[in-house]
Formats: structure tokens, sequence, C-alpha cells
């Protein structure tokens, strides 16, 4: 469904990463549940764990469990130990969105700069790149590691335009989650929502948003170019 009809401006595109270019997000949570439930003896349901899955690992578990629970030290080992498990679970199913390799390489064929904008840290966004052959179309990368404030900050989208140099306003996102594309509407973006996650009424009052698409098979993507 069109949400707005206005004149895009796209000179370089910005992708978020987790269930924008892969469908993983179901493995994220899984992933979260055993270590917030099974490991740290919470017992949060699973729509719980879902709504707070967004910005920095560390952030999450201070959210869960307060500012104060765990030492820095603990939280990398809990991190690397999620995405360890995120992975193996994963792996098999390690694919891009339908339509987005060949939306790739026509945006590649085109000479239109593209980002990765993730929270995601570098173990797997390299995941990711390497385990799909894709690192040729990422000119850019920031991650949760390049950033000092996630999302809905617009620092992640910000800092990939300006590697990008592009100008914030000529760059379009894609994303999501609602926090996504509030972060992205805060950089003076627009965006499109991959509807992998989030129901296009999780996004209401959000005005950046072009278009929400279940894949880049998308007739409005296809035509992008």
């Amino acid at each position: 469904m069109f949400v707005k009809k206005e004149l895009l401006r796209m000179k370089a595109i910005i992708f978020d990463l987790n269930g924008t270019m892969i469908n993983d997000m179901w493995y994220h949570t899984l992933a979260w549940e055993g270590i917030l439930n099974e490991d740290l003896g919470g017992s949060f349901t699973r729509e719980e764990v879902k709504q707070n899955m967004y910005g920095k690992n560390h952030e999450l578990l201070v959210r869960m469990f307060g500012e104060g629970h765990f030492t820095l030290e603990e939280m990398d080992r809990l991190s690397l130990e999620k995405e360890k498990r995120y992975q193996k679970a994963f792996l098999p199913e390690l694919s891009l969105l339908p339509g987005l390799p060949e939306f790739l390489e026509k945006a590649y064929q085109k000479g239109i700069p593209m980002a990765i904008g993730s929270a995601a840290i570098p173990f797997n966004i390299d995941f990711v790149l390497d385990g799909l052959n894709i690192r040729k179309y990422i000119q850019v990368v920031v991650s949760a590691d390049d950033v000092a404030i996630s999302k809905p900050h617009p620092e992640t989208f910000l800092k990939a335009a300006q590697l990008l140099n592009v100008e914030p306003a000529d760059c379009l996102v894609f994303e999501d989650v609602p926090k996504g594309a509030e972060a992205a509407a805060n950089a003076g973006m627009q965006a499109i929502i991959l509807t992998t996650t989030h129901e296009p009424s999780e996004f209401a009052g959000q005005h950046n948003i072009l278009r929400f698409t279940a894949d880049f098979r998308d007739e409005y993507i296809e035509n992008l170019f």
C-alpha cells in the first residue's frame, strides 16, 4: 500500500540489516528468549522481548533488567553468546529477501551507492555480507560499534550519509521496525518498510514512509530506478 505521494529523491540507499535484508528476526527473538529467560532467570513474554529488540544488545539488557544489573564484561559475554546462538540457528536459512539480489545488482549497475546502517555488531554484519557474498554492493557499513546513540536517534543514518558523501535528504532508507523508521525521519530521510517483523499499524503517525511491502519484488521498488 502507498502511504504518501511525493517526489522521491534517491541518490543513495541505506539498508537496515536484520529483518530488512534478511528475514531473521524470529531467530533473534528465540535467541534472546533463551538468554533472558533460561540463562538469566527472567519471565519475559515473547511480545515483551520483541518490543525491546532495538538498539544495541547492551541497551536491551539494561531495558530488561535495569541499569547496573550487569557489568560491561558480563554484557559483552551475553551479547556474543546470543549472536552465536542466533547464527547457528539461522545459518541453514541464510538468504536475502526475495527480489533483493536483483535490486542490489540493478542499483550497483546504476552506480547508486549503498550502505548498511544497523544496530548489529560487526560479527553479525560480516556473517551476512560474507555468508551471502554481497560485500561488493555495500560501500559503507555503520554498525553498533560505530555510533554513540542508537536508533531512533539519527546518528546511524546520518553517519552513513556522511560516509557516502550524500545529503541526508537524498538517501532512501529500507527498514523493518518503528524505531528504525523514526530514526530515518529524525535524519530527514524517507523510508520503505519491509513487513517482516511489524504490521503497518505499528507505524501509525510516522510521515516519512513511502511504502509497506513484504519483500523487494514490489512494483513500487522495481520502478525506483
